[in-house]
């Protein structure tokens, strides 16, 4: 069960600055990066730890600072995390070799 961020009522009101920076990564060529999985590092990376008494203009600076470098890094991570790879099976070995 997903856990509701407590910055999640700010969304709605932070979305341009959201397809900004998704339109920034578009032209950087990384054109899958969703909406949805851009708030998601957000909540789950960047704002990890959350301020009692944020403004919505701190809100919109980390949008617009996310770097695309550590965004892939975290979803680099994640990947692994949720993808379990047996080494001992030599047939997944070589697969991971090839």
């Amino acid at each position: 069960m997903e856990k509701i961020h407590a910055y999640n009522h700010f969304r709605s009101q932070v979305e341009p600055a959201l397809i900004s920076k998704l339109e920034e990564f578009r032209l950087l060529g990384y054109k899958e990066v969703s909406e949805g999985e851009l708030w998601d590092y957000l909540t789950r990376k960047k704002w990890k730890r959350v301020k009692e008494e944020i403004r919505i203009y701190e809100i919109i600076d980390d949008i617009l600072s996310v770097k695309i470098s550590d965004y892939i890094s975290f979803t680099t991570i994640e990947a692994y995390k949720h993808n379990e790879v047996n080494l001992d099976d030599e047939d997944e070995m070589k697969e991971l070799l090839k």
